[in-house]
C-alpha cells in the first residue's frame, strides 16, 4: 500500500467569537418608503372631521359649494362654526383642492365622509393617499378580532347549573343581577 503522505491536514480553526449579540435590535429601519404619517392618527382625525362637519354642514355648505379661491373657503368658515379652529386658516388651500376634485360625491354624507379622510392627514401626504390611510386603518380595525360575546357559568334558583345564554338563565330566562356582574359590564 501506499505510505502517509508526509504532509498531515491542518487541524480545522476554531470560530472566532463574535462581539454581536444575539437580542441586539437591528438598526436598520424597515425596507421601502417610510410612513410620513400614523395611520391610526389620520384616522382618528378623520373621524373627528366627520362628526364636527356633520353637525355643520347643512349651513357650511351653501357657501362651500360657491367658492373659487382659498380666500373664499376662509370666509365661507367665517361664520364661527364649531370645530372652526380645526380647518382655518390653514388648511384652507386644501379644502379648495378637495371641492375641486372631480370625483367629490353629490351625497350629503357621502360629501362629509370625502372631505374629513382627505383633510385627515393635513397635506403631509397627498389627498387620495390621505383617503386611503383612512379606509385601510378602518378595514384593519374591521378584521381585528373581538370578544362577539361574554357568557357566565350560573346555579340559578330553578336548579340550572351551566353556562347562562346572554346573560341569563338557559332554563328560566332569569337574568343575571348587576351586583353579581363586571364593572365592565354594559
Amino acid at each position: 500500500m501506499g505510505e502517509p503522505s508526509a504532509q498531515m491536514a491542518k487541524p480545522k480553526k476554531a470560530p472566532e467569537r463574535s462581539n454581536k449579540s444575539l437580542d441586539k435590535v437591528s438598526q436598520k429601519g424597515r425596507r421601502g418608503p417610510k410612513p410620513k404619517v400614523d395611520a391610526s392618527a389620520v384616522r382618528g382625525r378623520a373621524d373627528d372631521y366627520r362628526l364636527l362637519l356633520d353637525n355643520v354642514w347643512d349651513q357650511l355648505w351653501p357657501p362651500l359649494s360657491k367658492v373659487q379661491t382659498g380666500d373664499d373657503v376662509i370666509g365661507a368658515f367665517r361664520d364661527g362654526y364649531p370645530g372652526e379652529h380645526e380647518f382655518m386658516p390653514y388648511l384652507a388651500p386644501l379644502i379648495l383642492k378637495v371641492l375641486k376634485e372631480r370625483m367629490f360625491p353629490k351625497r350629503r354624507s357621502a360629501q362629509i365622509n370625502f372631505m374629513a379622510d382627505s383633510l385627515a392627514a393635513r397635506g403631509l401626504v397627498s389627498l387620495r393617499r390621505s383617503r386611503d390611510i383612512c379606509a385601510e386603518d378602518r378595514a384593519m380595525m374591521r378584521r381585528a378580532h373581538h370578544i362577539l360575546r361574554c357568557e357566565f357559568y350560573v346555579e340559578c334558583s330553578c336548579g340550572y347549573k351551566g353556562h347562562s345564554h346572554d346573560h341569563a338563565c338557559r332554563r328560566c330566562g332569569a337574568i343575571i343581577p348587576e351586583w353579581l356582574a363586571p364593572a365592565s359590564w354594559p
